[in-house]
């Protein structure tokens, strides 16, 4: 059960896939511009979360970037593709630090 809750391995596909998901709907959302199309924007920003979910894992920070996204103007700049990027930054940095192994004498207490 544990296991279904951390992120996927990033491979280098992953981190493929979702950079192009990401770039293609900042893209998208660029040409269609302010107009908004009538709750296009809206779709594609659900749509590329789950996708990015799928592809590298949740993380936090797609919440406030899904947020932005509905805010006029600011839905204008690549922060689905900025967003995605700092994910796999941090997912990196996380994998290249892993959590040092308790102490001999601390105690391990299981929940």
């Amino acid at each position: 059960m544990a296991s279904r809750l951390l992120p996927p391995v990033l491979t280098r596909s992953r981190i493929w896939i979702a950079c192009t998901v990401a770039v293609v709907a900042d893209a998208i959302q660029f040409l269609l511009g302010p107009l908004g199309w009538a709750g296009i924007d809206e779709t594609i920003d659900v749509v590329v979360m789950a996708l990015q979910a799928l592809t590298i894992g949740f993380h936090p920070l797609f919440l406030p970037t899904f947020v932005v996204e509905f805010i006029p103007g600011l839905d204008m700049f690549p922060t689905w593709t900025a967003c995605t990027l700092a994910v796999i930054a941090l997912r990196r940095k996380q994998r290249a630090h892993p959590p040092a192994p308790p102490h001999p004498n601390e105690k391990v207490i299981d929940i």
